[in-house]
């Protein structure tokens, strides 16, 4: 695995895990959720760290957020019963269209 955007896309899955792993672990105060947590969390700035020495950090760090942001609402909607208006999703889209758009104007 050593194109720096496929780091940076599974960087940003395992961001997703971990602040979604967050509701799960009460406050760290369950075990298992915890460490998964926590691991999720280290691989997840590992392969951002690892994708960073090729792509510009302002570009990998955006993507990396961007992705873990669009995850996290998407499970908070499904998971949590978070609300999915219309103007959130507006917004979520935009989101996705900026990551996007920072990804094909890197060089």
């Amino acid at each position: 695995m050593s194109n720096p955007w496929v780091l940076i896309f599974v960087a940003g899955l395992l961001e997703t895990t971990w602040a979604v792993g967050l509701k799960y672990t009460h406050g760290f105060t369950r075990l298992f959720p915890s460490i998964f947590t926590l691991i999720a969390l280290a691989g997840s700035m590992y392969l951002l760290a690892r994708a960073a020495q090729t792509l510009p950090i302002g570009t990998a760090y955006a993507v990396w957020v961007g992705i873990g942001a669009v995850g996290a609402t998407i499970l908070g909607i499904a998971l949590f019963d978070e609300p999915a208006t219309a103007p959130r999703l507006l917004f979520l889209t935009m989101l996705i269209g900026s990551i996007l758009g920072l990804k094909y104007t890197s060089h």
